[in-house]
């Protein structure tokens, strides 16, 4: 069995510490975090394939592989992070280590211990850790494995299993580690003035999914309509385009852009506009209502570099909006809850230098 072998696994070797600078030794392990995202989400997808086929297993081969999986898997990445931890922790008094991979860490020792924080897995995943014959059950196999959710881990899948929390929480450990360098690289000619957490306790975006650069006459009367609700406005009152995928993966559904504002909840909605809900806590399944939580990243700089998309996963506002996001290790609730936004702090046909995006605190 090398099914373990398949993982990227941070391991000290002799040249650690000693006479080498703290950032040549902290630049090892953000080096290593980069190698193990490119390959880790594929092993994750493996180690599920796998699992999925436990109901073939014989006797033996039950006992054989639940040792493997709790030592060589599991196990691995528990002594892993015990590594990691050690060595992060001797390099914070040098003041390059990013706080939030020990909430990171955390997260992950605590499901690779069986105590997972996902209501729905409970059942399966305490079952399993108890017997592991469990995983002839095919609900139980089900939702322990989850589905494949392909290299770079937003593939949508009908289950979202144990084995998918396990690749979130390494991707997690990851990301605070190298996503403030990626984030200070990509602000090429252009920077984050002002980045924050923003809580709302309900809203309503009302607006029309339209592409309006052609009409500025349709676009005009879309803003005398929005300004006519004047007496509903929210505190966040800027045109804005709401980008969302119905609850669903990239993968499976696409882009929907509404061109409007985000309104107090509960305005009524003019003839002929759209609206979508926000709430402060989860309700409902994928879609809307969607969370009112978000990050507001507001740049300055070239506006040309800001909604550069070569290089970019979107544009340069969406990736480093999200990346900041990542290192902080704070969850996007993707896809099921997830949306952005792009803000005209100026008003439609102006530039925007204002980016939303959906979390969950």
């Amino acid at each position: 069995m090398d099914l373990h072998e398949r993982f990227c696994w941070y391991e000290t070797d002799g040249h650690m510490g000693g006479d080498r600078e703290p950032s040549e030794q902290y630049g090892d392990i953000v080096e290593w975090a980069g190698r193990a995202r490119g390959a880790n989400p594929a092993a994750f997808d493996e180690l599920a394939a796998w699992i999925l086929g436990g109901a073939a297993w014989s006797d033996d081969e039950m006992a054989e592989n639940g040792k493997y999986f709790m030592e060589k898997v599991l196990g691995r990445f528990l002594e892993q992070n015990r590594l990691l931890r050690a060595r992060l922790t001797a390099l914070e008094p040098s003041g390059l280590v990013n706080a939030a991979v020990f909430g990171a860490l955390d997260r992950f020792d605590r499901e690779l211990s069986g105590e997972t924080l996902a209501e729905e897995l409970k059942e399966a995943v305490d079952g399993v850790f108890r017997d592991f014959t469990r995983i002839r059950d095919r609900e139980t196999r089900e939702r322990f494995a989850g589905g494949i959710t392909g290299p770079s881990g937003t593939d949508s899948v009908e289950i979202f299993g144990y084995i998918n929390v396990l690749k979130d929480c390494d991707a997690s450990v990851q990301w605070t580690l190298f996503m403030p360098d990626v984030v200070r690289r990509q602000q090429d000619g252009f920077r984050v003035e002002h980045f924050e957490y923003r809580k709302f306790p309900g809203l309503r975006f009302i607006g029309m999914e339209k592409d309006f650069e052609a009409d500025p006459e349709a676009l005009e009367e879309l803003r005398r309509v929005l300004d006519s609700l004047d007496e509903y406005r929210s505190g966040f009152d800027c045109d804005a385009i709401l980008l969302h995928h119905l609850g669903r993966g990239v993968d499976v559904e696409p882009c929907h852009g509404l061109w409007g504002r985000f309104m107090a909840a509960g305005t009524p909605v003019p003839e002929g506009f759209a609206y979508v809900d926000f709430v402060p806590r989860r309700e409902g399944g994928p879609g809307a209502p969607y969370l009112s939580q978000f990050a507001c990243a507001r740049f300055v700089g070239d506006r040309d570099s800001m909604h550069r998309q070569e290089g970019f996963d979107c544009d340069a506002m969406y990736d480093v909006t999200r990346n900041i996001i990542l290192g902080q290790n704070v969850t996007i609730p993707y896809p099921d809850k997830y949306w952005t936004a792009e803000v005209y702090q100026d008003g439609f046909g102006k530039d925007s230098a204002v980016y939303l995006f959906s979390v969950e605190l």
